[in-house]
């Protein structure tokens, strides 16, 4: 039994550092790398026959001091290593990458560059929401769909600088080509993202814009400040503090007009709202799941193709032909889902 792992691991570890570099993670409590999911994700895993599961969330996330079948995440690792399969998590590395998850989170909220006037790119076009709540009703007229809103756009809290240029350093030895200057910058790499409108936005605009990027929810949870406004439309942002997954602690240094996240605590939603602040969530990994088909896949597979060449050149001739060829595939999981849905009441 080999105690290395295969070629093709290696280009596919390789091609992620190059695109989220490990040491950009969040040290104080993230465990990103070569890992050995869902249980509904390692069974299409296998059933497919994948050789690597890229995860975003790390399945080991604290030391083990065993792996025993009575824990059901443990026998979902024995399950993927007993079929050969690695698992890869880059997690927060992907948040604070420039073109990241926080990146991304922000054209929702603004609309992308890459966007035709069609509305495509990496926001659907026709998913545009009719209804959020019972409290709060949005026209489709009143959204702006296709318009992309001026602003800017800035890091809230950098990466520190020895990690950024460890970063530059790792994926310049990468690059098929030297680059001009730094990819990584402490203006462009780091935790959230704060959005400042060149004029000031309703709040029902920007809600409208993000249910439309997300696919038509039933339901969108937004909390305003108690007595600012009757509806939506008549609360104005100026700001946007951005972040993944459940980014109250990153966001909180910011204080924009409104915090864009997967998920706040009930503490943390008060004190946003009691400053006159305004939050949206959209569950944790909800706001981090469209990252996966609309940006990290197409940039994988560029990478990965140019990566897996270079690596099975160097394979002798007998490895060659054993079953190693030169073709990559990456596919997004058609079964991994956020834990919770949402029950919705029929009048």
């Amino acid at each position: 039994m080999t105690t290395t792992c295969s070629p093709f691991t290696r280009a596919v570890v390789q091609s992620m550092r190059a695109l989220y570099p490990e040491c950009l993670a969040d040290k104080s409590f993230d465990n990103t790398g070569l890992l050995l999911e869902a249980p509904a994700v390692a069974d299409e895993a296998i059933e497919q026959g994948h050789s690597v599961v890229v995860a975003y969330h790390p399945i080991i996330f604290r030391g083990l001091k065993s792996i025993t079948l009575a824990d059901s995440q443990q026998r979902t690792l024995l399950r993927l290593a007993a079929h050969g399969i690695s698992v890869y998590s880059p997690h927060t590395a992907v948040d604070i990458v420039p073109g990241g998850m926080g990146d991304w989170l922000c054209d929702i909220v603004t609309g992308s560059e890459d966007e035709d006037e069609d509305g495509g790119g990496a926001i659907p076009a026709d998913s545009g929401p009719a209804r959020y709540s019972a409290l709060y009703h949005l026209s489709r007229n009143s959204i702006r769909q296709t318009e992309r809103l001026p602003h800017t756009r800035s890091v809230i809290t950098a990466s520190p600088a020895a990690d950024i240029d460890a970063a530059n350093k790792l994926t310049l030895a990468l690059a098929p080509k030297p680059w001009s200057s730094p990819l990584f910058t402490a203006a462009n790499t780091g935790a959230g993202r704060l959005i400042r409108f060149a004029r000031p936005q309703p709040l029902s605009e920007l809600v409208g814009r993000i249910g439309r990027a997300i696919g038509k929810p039933k339901a969108i949870a937004v909390a305003v400040a108690q007595g600012t406004a009757a509806s939506l439309e008549e609360v104005q942002i100026n700001t946007v503090a951005v972040c993944p997954g459940s980014g109250a602690s990153v966001t909180s240094r910011a204080c924009g007009d409104v915090v864009f996240t997967g998920e706040v605590s009930h503490h943390d939603a008060l004190a946003i709202t009691e400053r006159g602040g305004s939050v949206v969530t959209l569950f944790h990994s909800n706001s981090e799941r469209g990252y996966l088909a609309a940006v990290m896949k197409p940039k994988l597979e560029a990478t990965l193709t140019q990566v897996w060449a270079a690596e099975r050149a160097k394979l002798d001739e007998e490895a060659q032909h054993g079953g190693l060829d030169d073709s990559v595939l990456v596919t997004v999981s058609e079964r991994d889902r956020d834990p919770f849905g949402i029950a919705v009441l029929l009048e």
